[in-house]
């Protein structure tokens, strides 16, 4: 499953080595891309090698992310991986997070990705919501936004039922649900490598391969509405809902 917006120069290259990392372990593979409305050609340059859905408008990364797991679901597929458009990831690491879930007792496998090139903005949010994760279940997990996964049906189909439709971090809320309803997770070490291609608008900050200093105020903005959003549902429902917040998480 992979949500994409403006990837037109990074999916071709991307999804042939998707396929051919899961040919040389011999797994078949198929691949949906939910395009949120891009205006460049990332249909054109997905539909042969992927399943091409295209939004009929722009609604953003994380509910781009719920609706390519929501077609993973229809699939019928027994495991589900979804995987950003931007490529920053390598074939044979997104077959190996897929691998680990038919082979190991997990619910659920979390590629961590290592040796993350983004900008310090960016790392600095993430330890401020790994940290903020830790104080709500009492266990750390090493990348709760990691965009490669990999779920089995009915672990998947949970967690999307416990999001609104229209989540801005959908999987930090899934973080945080497999940590309190004790599903089973496993991690595998990944590489994070630069995005693929080099138009900068292909990515949701606009940061391209650029290095930018201090933070876009569009990711202020986004992360105040994204620890509201946290508040709202993390903490407020799981009061209403009565959820306990301890957890076991297995490495």
């Amino acid at each position: 499953m992979i949500p994409a917006f403006n990837e037109a120069e990074a999916l071709p290259s991307f999804l042939a080595e998707i396929h051919a990392s899961f040919e040389s372990i011999g797994v078949s593979v198929s691949v949906i891309v939910v395009d949120d409305a891009s205006t460049d050609a990332t249909s054109d340059a997905a539909a042969p090698l992927a399943d091409v859905i295209r939004s009929p408008r722009n609604q953003g990364h994380g509910p781009t992310a719920l609706a390519a797991y929501e077609q993973g679901l229809r699939s019928g597929a027994g495991i589900i991986v979804h995987v950003d458009g931007d490529g920053q990831f390598y074939g044979d690491d997104i077959a190996r997070v897929a691998s680990a879930l038919d082979h190991a007792e997990a619910d659920v496998v979390h590629g961590v990705r290592r040796g993350r090139t983004d900008p310090w903005f960016r790392r600095a949010l993430s330890g401020l919501v790994r940290f903020a994760v830790f104080l709500l279940c009492g266990r750390s997990v090493p990348d709760v936004n990691t965009p490669l996964r990999a779920y089995g049906q009915a672990a998947l189909r949970r967690l999307v039922d416990g999001v609104p439709a229209d989540a801005l971090v959908p999987h930090v809320h899934f973080s945080i649900s497999e940590a309190r309803e004790r599903l089973r997770v496993r991690y595998v070490s990944v590489a994070s490598i630069p995005r693929r291609g080099a138009v900068a608008q292909g990515t949701m900050w606009g940061g391209g391969r650029a290095r930018a200093v201090l933070p876009p105020r569009r990711l202020v903005r986004f992360a105040a509405r994204a620890l509201g959003e946290l508040w709202r549902v993390d903490i407020l429902g799981s009061v209403r809902r009565g959820v306990p917040h301890d957890a076991t998480v297995r490495g």
